[in-house]
């Protein structure tokens, strides 16, 4: 009986999971099997994995595919890092730190678009001004470098300091939060014995926060991976002509982009971005089990 009102309370979770996340996927399956799909007659000539074949084969998915990855391997760990330390930092002071909380946390709740005009003043180089970054590299006899415009490792760079700056805030929150909740006995008692800070922080510390920390990595991937709004913030939405493409921007320019009209090779590449990304938290679930915060 208990069990038949657990499954009934579950029911319309289920129903909207079936709904809205089940069936689209098997649907976006289908469509990538559809060898020739017309969306306006929605005919297709054939079954088969062209579509698949047809999208890692292309130069502008495989670029996207390279810049997700990049910024996946870059922005992940150095949000988490740098989220980790001001965290410690925030918690370990104790006048003006809602303040302080409260300013790192702004980053958040601002517009992303509005971050990405921000980042293009003080990054942009045009006929009137090199930008603020420029003025500030030729105080040290470099530059200037073209950010947004130029080399493909300046953009890149700029894309990555965008990402982990709109980010970090959310992280510090959650982190925040966790060293909060860590019970200060466990110091107390550290002190006592006349433990180090670094030995308490890597003994005490870490262990306590270890759920947080795996949360925020998994999510983290997660996130990098379906980039796609800060590129446009920061390059306009011809992504492929500037290199800078990712690949949920590869999905949408498919559907509704300049090369539009696509839906067969959209759900192709859709499907490869979950399977990567059902992949690596996979792995970073399998992992996280097996390492031990001792």
């Amino acid at each position: 009986m208990n069990q038949k009102k657990a499954w009934l309370y579950l029911l319309p979770s289920l129903v909207l999971l079936g709904a809205f996340l089940v069936y689209p996927l098997i649907d976006v399956f289908i469509y990538s099997l559809e060898e020739g799909f017309n969306f306006a007659s929605q005919t297709y000539f054939g079954v088969g994995t062209y579509n698949y074949q047809y999208v890692l084969h292309d130069p502008y998915f495989l670029q996207a595919l390279k810049n997700t990855f990049i910024l996946v391997i870059i922005t992940v760990p150095v949000s988490t890092g740098l989220a980790l330390v001001i965290s410690t930092g925030l918690s370990s002071i104790r006048p003006l730190r809602q303040l302080y909380q409260t300013v790192y946390f702004l980053p958040y709740v601002t517009n992303t678009l509005a971050v990405g005009l921000v980042f293009m003043v003080l990054f942009q180089k045009t006929e009137y001004t090199d930008g603020l970054v420029n003025l500030v590299l030729a105080w040290f006899g470099q530059g200037p470098v073209d950010f947004i415009n130029g080399p493909y490792w300046a953009k890149m760079f700029v894309l990555c300091f965008y990402t982990v700056w709109v980010v970090m805030p959310f992280k510090i929150l959650v982190l925040t939060s966790a060293l909060a909740s860590v019970n200060p006995d466990y110091y107390k008692a550290a002190r006592v014995d006349g433990t180090s800070r670094l030995r308490t922080f890597t003994r005490i510390t870490l262990p306590m926060i270890a759920p947080m920390l795996v949360y925020l990595v998994i999510t983290g991937f997660i996130g990098a991976f379906k980039a796609y709004s800060d590129a446009v913030a920061l390059f306009g939405t011809d992504l492929n002509a500037a290199g800078m493409n990712t690949i949920v921007g590869y999905v949408y320019d498919m559907l509704y982009g300049s090369s539009g009209g696509y839906p067969s090779y959209a759900s192709a590449a859709a499907i490869l971005l979950f399977v990567i990304v059902l992949t690596i938290t996979c792995i970073n679930l399998l992992v996280s089990r097996r390492q031990h915060w001792t």
